[in-house]
């Protein structure tokens, strides 16, 4: 259990992941970003990332004895943030509880698609066969979530509930954008004792920046922000309209939001080590607080 607020990430690449000898710098596992506030452990999306985080959270129950408990929220549903959910050891354990909540698309609830992902013709084990308590809900930016000293999270629809916030009652938001294909995308808000994070993954700019975005992170003491293209690539091929911002998108929104940091993120898996290197310098001449995520950087607020 980590105090604090800290932030962590397990898997910061887009699309697929992409193991090799020219990703070793940032790593190649798709999106998972750890989150502990207060000791309440909430999981930001579950690509390839989120399973060394399962191996590391039960070496830790096997030492504590202590049964994990911990919040999922899926910003969309596609491959590359569920992929490595059905590796997630915690799931097959009968003492975990997990918490998992994320976007109704399609007229399909978040766990007929998670199950449909696990059926027999195409994975060994279903989702009802996972041993661990598991608790499924959709969820829009209609509500937020509330997690308290018992760890349990509670809807609150934003408009019609009266709620005091205690100072450690750890609160999560969300925002809906539909700049991203197939049902569009959450991004969430993460607050705790006068600290705040942000997490905007597969999110396509706009001219002038995304205001809605930036009103949303407001001074937030870190932006975690998609910048899977570079400004060429974003110019010069037909990705427009795929869903994914460039550094100089993500750059605009920090700088409109009087964020703290910025950590780019969800990097397109043909960029290598170099590569990434580059665009972070490029991006910190625009916003000199800005950090290229890679795996097992470490942030606390």
């Amino acid at each position: 259990m980590e105090k604090g607020f800290v932030v962590r990430f397990r898997g910061v690449r887009g699309s697929y992941p992409v193991p090799g000898s020219t990703t070793l710098k940032y790593g190649g596992n798709t999106s998972c970003v750890e989150v502990w506030a207060g000791g309440r452990l909430i999981i930001l999306d579950a690509g390839t990332g989120v399973i060394k985080l399962g191996n590391d959270l039960m070496k830790r129950h096997y030492r504590t004895k202590k049964p994990i408990t911990a919040t999922m929220f899926f910003s969309h549903t596609h491959h590359d943030h569920t992929q490595g959910f059905p590796f997630f050891v915690p799931a097959y354990e009968g003492t975990s509880t997990l918490y998992m909540f994320g976007p109704r698309t399609f007229d399909q609830d978040l766990e007929e698609v998670l199950s449909r992902a696990m059926l027999p013709s195409s994975f060994p084990v279903t989702l009802y066969e996972l041993k661990a308590f598991k608790i499924i809900s959709n969820i829009d930016d209609r509500e937020a979530v509330l997690i308290g000293k018992e760890n349990e999270p509670q809807i609150r629809n934003i408009y019609r509930d009266q709620f005091e916030l205690d100072p450690d009652t750890v609160r999560v938001s969300i925002m809906r954008s539909t700049f991203h294909p197939s049902g569009g995308v959450s991004h969430f808000k993460i607050e705790w004792n006068g600290k705040s994070m942000v997490y905007a993954t597969d999110i396509e700019g706009v001219i002038g920046g995304d205001t809605r975005l930036a009103q949303f992170a407001e001074g937030t003491d870190l932006l975690i922000h998609d910048a899977q293209y570079t400004t060429e690539e974003y110019v010069g091929y037909p990705m427009q309209g795929w869903g994914h911002s460039t550094p100089e998108m993500a750059t605009l929104v920090a700088r409109h939001s009087q964020a703290r940091q910025l950590v780019l993120f969800h990097h397109d898996p043909k960029h290598d080590d170099a590569q990434l290197d580059a665009m972070q310098s490029a991006a910190q001449k625009l916003f000199p607080n800005t950090t290229m995520a890679y795996e097992g950087l470490t942030i606390k607020l």
